[in-house]
């Protein structure tokens, strides 16, 4: 489980396809990370991944052909940036919101407007998506909790204060990069209650 407070930027050092699936080599970058285990769970872009090689500086992990196909792992070239965070401990903050790091669907950046020294940013949704995003409800993009500012029939709109830009991959994202969205948990589970036979 995971908070959405990004805790480092790391850089994908290289995807090694395996048959299908791949094995992802990432550098930790400013990722706290001297007590790092074999086995532990780190969310990278949102998408949890077990560690299962790791050195003083950056760390393996396998990332399944379902894995691939649902998220923007699969896409990502070797430099790319990447937000990072260590699943959380039971004596840690929430800080964000309740994320387990797994994807729900892929959106897309469609405009980034400066407000003050913020900046508006509005993503497209995958259709099915959008009945759980709610306005000032949370979501993770790309393992970002973030709050919903507005949302309409194509997508949904947050706000990005200077530190979440600066302290995040979004630094280098554009209008047309793909996205990993993960929605609520409430909001799921929530449907599945009320729609139990």
């Amino acid at each position: 489980m995971f908070t959405g407070i990004i805790e480092g930027v790391g850089r994908l050092a290289s995807i090694d396809s395996r048959g299908g699936d791949a094995r992802l080599s990432i550098e930790a970058g400013n990722l706290p990370f001297d007590d790092v285990r074999l086995g532990e769970s780190i969310a990278v872009n949102g998408v949890c991944l077990t560690v299962v090689a790791f050195n003083a500086k950056s760390f393996e992990a396998d990332a399944s052909n379902e894995t691939l196909s649902l998220t923007t792992l699969g896409g990502l070239a070797p430099g790319a940036l990447v937000n990072l965070e260590r699943a959380m401990r039971p004596t840690d903050r929430l800080g964000g919101h309740l994320v387990s790091g797994h994807v729900d669907g892929v959106g897309r950046v469609l405009g980034i407007v400066p407000d003050a020294r913020a900046q508006r940013w509005r993503f497209a949704a995958p259709q099915p998506l959008l009945r759980y995003i709610a306005k000032k409800g949370s979501i993770c993009v790309d393992g970002v909790s973030l709050t919903v500012n507005d949302v309409d029939e194509q997508g949904f709109e947050v706000a990005l204060i200077p530190h979440t830009v600066a302290n995040t991959a979004f630094a280098t994202n554009s209008v047309g990069d793909a996205v990993n969205l993960e929605i609520d948990l409430v909001a799921r589970y929530v449907e599945r209650l009320l729609h139990k036979p």
